[in-house]
């Protein structure tokens, strides 16, 4: 059997990933390949480095100082932040916090160095196409992965320009099927528990349509898995329509909240398995 987590994107949502991380860890549940896009291959990172239950602690440090984290990334001045969408005409605030943070935190660490096979899905900007990094440094490509339209500044890695892999693979069931995993714990942020409504606001726009197409490609991966695949996609709780409001983003407050009741409705869903 070989058993794959994959950790799907979602900006502060993604703190929820981290309970379903405890809890998996817990019962002994650990993976032979992890894929993560966006949030979700900063939180696969960590876990593909230290595939034991040390990195929870790790990773509820690092959500828990994620207010300090968020303005740093998110909280520039007004008058800094208007002068950069002007300057650049394609993004509000810099990628230098975030890099350095990860840095920080997993060094110059490569992919081949990991004890657990990690792919980090990112959006080319020049092929226009899905790309996965298993090569090189980590930090590079979880910088590339979670580069935010209009938020962050694409990243280069080589040659190559790229933004937030959300764009192309928010929830990448399908790549690990691919890759020949037969057992799958899908790791994701909550939003597909929750109905959509028509747009009334420009910005309600993009995130209606985003949530259409990441939403339909994995519906439709879930349903074409092939039978000796077994999937499961593990419950998020503490989530809500205000986190996909235009300040969603920004508000780490509750991220403690949602890592204790995630935690304990996975405990649930997989101690019910048997």
């Amino acid at each position: 059997m070989t058993t794959a987590f994959v950790l799907g994107g979602g900006g502060v949502l993604g703190a929820v990933e981290v309970g379903m991380l405890r809890a998996l860890l817990e019962r002994d549940i650990t993976p032979d390949l992890v894929l993560g896009t966006s949030v979700g291959a900063l939180n696969g990172a960590l876990v593909a480095r230290q595939p034991d239950l040390g990195v929870v602690e790790r990773l509820t440090e690092l959500w828990r100082g994620a207010n300090e984290a968020g303005r740093e990334v998110y909280g520039d001045r007004p008058l800094r932040t208007m002068r950069r969408a002007v300057s650049t005409g394609t993004h509000i605030y810099s990628s230098k916090p975030l890099k350095q943070r990860l840095t920080e935190e997993l060094g110059d660490t490569t992919f081949e160095q990991l004890p657990v096979r990690l792919q980090v899905c990112a959006a080319s900007i020049e092929r226009a196409a899905e790309h996965w990094f298993s090569t090189g440094p980590v930090v590079d490509a979880v910088v590339a992965s979670a580069a935010v339209p209009g938020l962050l500044p694409p990243a280069k890695v080589g040659d190559e320009h790229f933004l937030d892999g959300g764009i192309v693979n928010s929830v990448p069931l399908g790549r690990a099927v691919a890759l020949g995993a037969t057992r799958v714990f899908v790791l994701q942020v909550g939003r597909f528990d929750r109905p959509l409504t028509v747009p009334r606001r420009p910005w309600e726009v993009a995130r209606v349509s985003f949530e259409i197409a990441r939403r339909h490609r994995f519906v439709r991966e879930l349903e074409e898995l092939p039978p000796e695949v077994e999937a499961h996609v593990l419950p998020a709780r503490g989530t809500s329509a205000r986190d996909d409001s235009l300040f969603g983003s920004k508000d780490f407050s509750t991220v403690q909240v949602r890592i204790d009741a995630t935690y304990d409705a996975c405990a649930t869903y997989l101690d019910e398995l048997g």
